[in-house]
């Protein structure tokens, strides 16, 4: 970790972690409101987190869960808790039914939430079991949408 003069750790290279997926980071309030509005079809949303021991395998486990599934979200983005405070903030009021947990994973079905995977079930599993989550979800609301049309 690289510390500065009135500065906490460096966390770009866990921004990068997800952005590299082609996850759009959403870094205010205003960002968020527009992700909701206009992204249609199914979203997946990462609350990321400098924790290392959640976060360091949900990260990984959503590249392989990408790598490994033809069923992907139409949109991904992402809030940084602790980090982008207001957008957190502001992202965690669309799923306020679910208590606030970083890191996890929210999915949208047209800007409605349809499940969660919040930090205990991503601490303490590996970024496969982390990976396997996401694809269930991926593939059982890629299915739900299909069957709907």
């Amino acid at each position: 970790m690289q510390f500065g003069f009135g500065m906490g750790p460096d966390t770009s290279w866990m921004r990068e972690e997800l952005t590299r997926y082609g996850v759009e980071e959403l870094n205010t309030p205003e960002d968020v409101d527009r992700a909701m509005k206009e992204y249609k079809g199914t979203m997946l949303m990462a609350i990321n987190s400098v924790c290392g021991c959640a976060a360091g395998n949900a990260r990984p486990g959503l590249g392989i869960a990408l790598e490994h599934t033809n069923t992907k979200p139409d949109h991904m983005v992402t809030v940084f808790a602790g980090q982008d405070k207001e957008a957190t903030a502001h992202a965690r009021a669309y799923f306020s039914e679910y208590p606030p947990s970083s890191p996890s994973f929210a999915y949208f079905v047209d800007g409605e939430i349809k499940a969660l995977i919040p930090r205990h079930r991503i601490e303490g599993r590996s970024s496969e079991d982390v990976a396997n989550d996401l694809k269930m979800v991926f593939e059982a609301f890629d299915k739900q949408n299909k069957d709907e049309k």
